[in-house]
């Protein structure tokens, strides 16, 4: 039986953060029913500390979504956590997220604190979460330049502390695929109590290896991606949603675990962003692109075969040869069916 890959969907809190992508209270509410609808797991709704208009859209989503924790992301001292869990009260699955910083560059110049102020402040900010929820995730801010033997170490103590989900962020897209699934897989082996949590990623697209990163790293162990819908967020975005969701449904031969995700819900979901943000989906991006199943020439298309066998997508699509494009009815050379495209339900 494989494991669950937990889907953390964060388009309306780091997605969010892409300038020019914010968004009213109606709008998250519309994208977080259709992430209820597509089955993921936890939707970040927001940083209730952030504004008092963060604080109502967090409050809002938890009255409304039934099925998928609602969670809000908050820092490392009192005042985040206790905006954060009274945002999320009224949630029927409710989760705070805190973080802090740990690289060696965060820790001097950001936060002007020592390596044992963080790990004491963190430890804290478990406390003072768990008089909300039970469902407690620390965060490592810059976890990706931050020196191994810390990590160990402030893991260790918010392991023990109550945290149950550890996140290892690539925060500044700094890392590469074969580095990041090293650092995780020794982080599992090195931290007590490892298996009693679970392992998240999140990571950045600066280097354009978000995705890769995260598929690198359930391939270690994790058991979490955090990511947005059509890669949404700062700077160059996250890791992709649907490119997460699809690599381990499409490879299951690889990937020892699957998501609960209905991927007919895909393309409804990134038209609705698209839409909501005023960001334009490009035609090549894999998955949801207008030209992800279309062929004009070239080698990819389909040779002279005897039969066939249909291909359902993401989104409900279905090709029954790679000669297929959206709208055509056409056999490719050869072929004896022609080929179809089922258009995805809009919401």
């Amino acid at each position: 039986m494989k494991d669950q890959l937990i889907i953390f969907d964060t388009t309306l809190r780091d997605g969010e953060q892409s300038p020019g992508a914010s968004m009213t209270r109606e709008e998250k509410l519309r994208i977080a029913r259709q992430l209820e609808r597509m089955r993921v797991d936890v939707i970040e709704a927001g940083f209730a500390a952030a504004s008092n208009g963060d604080f109502e859209s967090v409050r809002a989503i938890a009255e409304a979504i039934k099925e998928s924790t609602v969670c809000s992301l908050a820092r490392a001292n009192e005042h985040d956590i206790r905006r954060a869990g009274e945002a999320i009260r009224p949630a029927a699955l409710g989760r705070i997220h805190t973080f802090i910083a740990t690289s060696p560059i965060h820790m001097e110049k950001k936060l002007r604190m020592t390596p044992d102020q963080v790990v004491e402040q963190a430890v804290k900010a478990i406390g003072w979460a768990r008089e909300y929820t039970d469902d407690i995730e620390f965060s490592a801010e810059d976890a990706g330049r931050s020196e191994l033997d810390f990590l160990c170490r402030i893991f260790e103590a918010v392991i023990k502390a109550g945290a149950t989900t550890i996140n290892v962020p690539d925060t500044v897209g700094y890392n590469v695929p074969q580095q990041f699934a090293a650092t995780l897989a020794q982080l599992i082996e090195r931290v007590p109590n490892s298996d009693k949590v679970v392992w998240s990623v999140h990571c950045h697209n600066d280097l354009g290896l978000a995705v890769a990163n995260s598929l690198a790293a359930v391939m270690a162990g994790a058991r979490q991606v955090e990511c947005t819908i059509n890669g949404l967020g700062e700077r160059a975005g996250n890791a992709a949603l649907e490119e997460i969701v699809m690599a381990v449904r499409t490879r299951r031969d690889i990937f020892q675990c699957d998501t609960r995700i209905d991927t007919t819900q895909i393309v409804p979901a990134s038209k609705l962003v698209s839409g909501v943000t005023g960001f334009p989906v490009q035609p090549n991006k894999a998955i949801v692109g207008a030209n992800a199943f279309a062929h004009e020439s070239g080698s990819s298309t389909a040779r002279p075969t005897r039969s066939c066998a249909p291909r359902t997508w993401a989104g409900g699509r279905t090709s029954w040869c790679s000669a297929s494009t959206p709208g055509a009815t056409r056999s490719a050379p050869g072929c004896r069916r022609s080929a179809s495209w089922s258009s995805p339900r809009s919401t």
